[in-house]
């Protein structure tokens, strides 16, 4: 036998076969010399360009001239972890149990703080694991239900100011996207009644998000009271995203749709330990409400993972068990960051909105400048990163977000630059 042949020759075992070794090494493509083609879904390929790709981009470039950047864009929060949470992670990570796969739902120790912080901060109760689920960050669990429940020829209601998961998955979902006007005179708050009848009998769910981002607008409990009978009346879920609760600053607390909501019937609220307790890297969130809909997410979840770290569950349920030590410190701090932007800016002669609640400010580009060009004049002539309004869709654009993730006095330094180059760019405005 030659040695060609013997590097293909078939080598059985009863009636299956393999080839040696030896043949396959010969025989395979080497994928340097012949790439598989993959071929994007058509739903992959109509979305629409990922504005955050694109800033990403012009930070690297404009790094890669030298530049300092200081990066307000990303929401992603620079005060530490409470050391609490991260010995909770450690004694959980150190324990055996813990080191297995997860329970699919949750585990016990966290349903039982859900069931505490829902009680004590909101006045409602909750019954694990029936209403409650573990989340590996609210933006998977928000994706997953909008999976779970659309499809071609189903609508889904988006605010046209929206953190950009919403409408992306409804788009992947196959299904339509329905826009609900935010407008900055009615303070950013969702026109219900402007939504036609016809949109509202097709839709399977409405996304609301109060405390928002990144408007940093809220409301009280009557609108809910109105989201809510919305749901009802038109059988749909009432989709809250509740991610921004404990931020806020002064008056009432944020309430949660499930206070309007009872019965827990057409609501599915999601709360995330990503800013409330700088948790970002933990990934670590949950879902609360109705059964039917924590039925719908977790056989998604089932379908395509396996549930959410136990120890990870361990810290963030001494996260809440522990929230009113851990949250008025992070609450004062982005307050300090928020008043020493307004103030430096108003001393350069330029008065802004100041929100209420959430880490951002939500701010106007400069009159017949467009979002972009605004964006990279920032980055390129000063060094300072913020967010085009049309990251968050078409009803943004005009505007642009400033994250307060640095200290107070790099803030107020960025907010005089801001303001400088806003001089520079719009003379009238001085």
């Amino acid at each position: 036998m030659t040695a060609a042949r013997a590097a293909v020759c078939i080598v059985h075992f009863g009636p299956a076969w393999r080839r040696t070794p030896l043949a396959w090494a010969v025989t395979r493509p080497d994928p340097r010399n012949h790439p598989v083609p993959l071929v994007h879904t058509p739903a992959l390929n109509r979305l629409p360009p990922y504005v955050f790709a694109e800033l990403d981009r012009l930070k690297a470039a404009a790094r890669m001239r030298g530049a300092t950047l200081v990066d307000l864009g990303i929401g992603s929060p620079d005060i530490p972890t409470d050391p609490g949470i991260v010995e909770a992670l450690s004694a959980a990570a150190h324990d055996p149990l813990t080191h297995g796969y997860p329970p699919f739902r949750g585990a016990p120790v966290f349903f039982d703080a859900i069931g505490r912080f829902m009680q004590s901060r909101f006045g409602v109760a909750i019954d694990p694991p029936s209403e409650a689920i573990a989340l590996s960050g609210a933006k998977e669990g928000i994706a997953q239900i909008i999976a779970a429940l659309c499809g071609p020829g189903d609508i889904a209601l988006i605010p046209d100011i929206y953190y950009p998961v919403y409408a992306r998955a409804a788009w992947l979902a196959g299904a339509e996207v329905r826009w609900v006007r935010m407008r900055p005179d009615r303070g950013f708050v969702l026109d219900l009644d402007a939504i036609p009848p016809e949109d509202a009998r097709r839709a399977r769910l409405l996304i609301v998000n109060y405390p928002n981002n990144p408007t940093g607008a809220r409301v009280e409990r009557a609108f809910y009271d109105q989201a809510v009978e919305f749901a009802r009346r038109n059988d749909l879920l009432l989709v809250s995203d509740l991610a921004y609760s404990e931020l806020t600053f002064g008056g009432t607390p944020a309430p949660s749709a499930l206070q309007s909501d009872v019965r827990h019937e057409v609501t599915l609220e999601f709360h995330s330990c990503s800013k409330t307790f700088s948790m970002a890297g933990f990934r670590i969130g949950f879902a609360v409400g109705s059964r039917l809909a924590i039925e719908a997410l977790a056989a998604y979840r089932t379908n395509v993972g396996y549930g959410t770290p136990t120890a990870v569950q361990h810290a963030a349920a001494w996260a809440l068990d522990h929230r009113e030590q851990i949250v008025p410190g992070k609450v004062a701090e982005y307050r300090r960051r928020r008043d020493a932007m307004a103030a430096a800016f108003a001393d350069a002669g330029w008065t802004i909105p100041v929100p209420t609640a959430s880490m951002y400010l939500w701010l106007p580009v400069p009159e017949g400048v467009d979002d972009w060009e605004w964006v990279r004049t920032l980055i390129d002539e000063d060094g300072v990163v913020v967010t085009p309004g049309v990251a968050f869709g078409d009803g943004g654009r005009g505007w642009f977000r400033i994250s307060l993730v640095r200290d107070a006095e790099t803030l107020a330094a960025a907010a005089r630059t801001i303001a400088a180059r806003r001089a520079a760019v719009v003379p009238a405005v001085r």
